[in-house]
């Protein structure tokens, strides 16, 4: 899920966690006289939620011999649009976090090589959209509307649990939201909205919430962490929004970093709210290290990097044989029955969508 969206690793560094900006560098070693240098780096890049236990990318150093360096590009929609622009020479090897509501605009722009990575046959099929391996499943997680639980608590108020629900004058200048033009939870949102009201009823529904002063903003980042109330991030930067687009993953966060760690999450998952987001990798076309970007793409879906990936970007592992932490499964949120929309569909209505949408809440 980001963020993740499940959540995600950009709420970790608002907590004060360090995150992974590059590690290693250098040009490598040559190898024959002559001959051309030994790459020692393989480069991944990333929406701004990729996280990864310093451990766990030792033992990729430990089996590879290469370091992995990381180039954050923005959040996920912004990130995808720079490989776009840099197509046949890219930023680095490997791309992760293009999910599902923006696979086909990279897939049709030819940003990727297929390779199918091994130990794929343990990721369920249903997941694997691109029958030519251009990506590789990574994640998935639900974004949702967040909510605040001590501001309804003290304003004596339910939270919000549906889509209408959020239209309501009782919740008016409470929420926040992503550009879904920027934003994949801003997207996925949007998309989950599409699915509820259909293609002719959506519009209206954005209507009522831009009546009922939703607010905007251009990132995850943003949007949780300084305009939420509810984050960690929020409560510094003194947000005042208690609503916020993010992910069913996104409470346990707020339990694994505060001190003391609370027995009960301090934020709540509007359950009717939710939209389903897988998050892919791929190989860069042109990439400098391929043979590293494919043994980096394996490791993405290795037992290792899967176990580790749920408190680390608070998103859910895609292979058959991760193990949950309890922390993560305690306090964060299954949801049952999310919104969730065939791949074509996305493909031939996000652009005049994202434009649609654009025209109602922005202008």
């Amino acid at each position: 899920m980001n963020t993740k969206k499940a959540a995600a690793a950009a709420l970790v560094a608002a907590l004060g966690v360090t995150t992974l900006a590059a590690c290693g560098g250098g040009d490598g070693d040559k190898g024959k006289a002559g001959g051309t240098p030994a790459p020692k780096t393989v480069t991944l890049v990333s929406h701004d939620s990729f996280n990864a236990s310093k451990e766990v990318l030792a033992e990729f150093t430990r089996q590879t011999g290469l370091t992995v360096k990381v180039l954050k590009s923005g959040d996920a929609g912004e990130a995808v649009n720079k490989e776009i622009l840099t197509k046949g020479a890219p930023q680095g090897d490997v791309f992760f976090g293009v999910d599902n509501t923006l696979l086909s605009r990279a897939l049709d722009n030819g940003i990727f090589t297929p390779y199918e990575a091994e130990g794929l046959s343990r990721v369920p099929a249903a997941l694997q959209l691109d029958k030519e391996h251009r990506v590789t499943p990574v994640d998935t997680g639900d974004i949702c509307v967040n909510y605040d639980k001590q501001y309804f608590a003290d304003k004596k108020l339910a939270p919000p649990q549906t889509f209408d629900d959020l239209a309501r004058p009782e919740y008016r200048n409470l929420l926040v939201v992503e550009n879904p033009e920027r934003s994949s939870p801003g997207l996925g949102f949007l998309l989950g909205t599409a699915a509820q009201y259909g293609d002719a009823g959506w519009p209206d529904y954005w209507k009522k919430l831009k009546a009922n002063g939703v607010k905007t903003v251009d990132s995850w980042e943003l949007a949780y962490n300084q305009e939420f109330s509810g984050s960690a991030g929020g409560r510094k930067a003194k947000g005042d929004r208690p609503l916020v687009v993010s992910y069913a993953s996104s409470p346990p966060v707020e339990v694994l970093y505060a001190q003391p760690q609370p027995k009960v999450a301090p934020t709540g998952v509007s359950t009717g709210t939710c939209f389903r987001q897988t998050e892919f990798a791929g190989l860069l076309n042109g990439a400098k290290n391929p043979e590293g970007g494919k043994a980096l793409i394996d490791f993405l879906i290795s037992k290792k990097f899967q176990d580790d990936m749920p408190l680390q970007m608070f998103v859910n592992p895609v292979t058959n044989d991760a193990t949950l932490p309890e922390l993560f499964t305690k306090h964060g949120v299954v949801i049952d029955k999310p919104q969730t929309m065939a791949p074509d569909r996305i493909a031939r209505n996000r652009d005049q969508w994202i434009e649609q949408w654009t025209s109602l809440v922005l202008k």
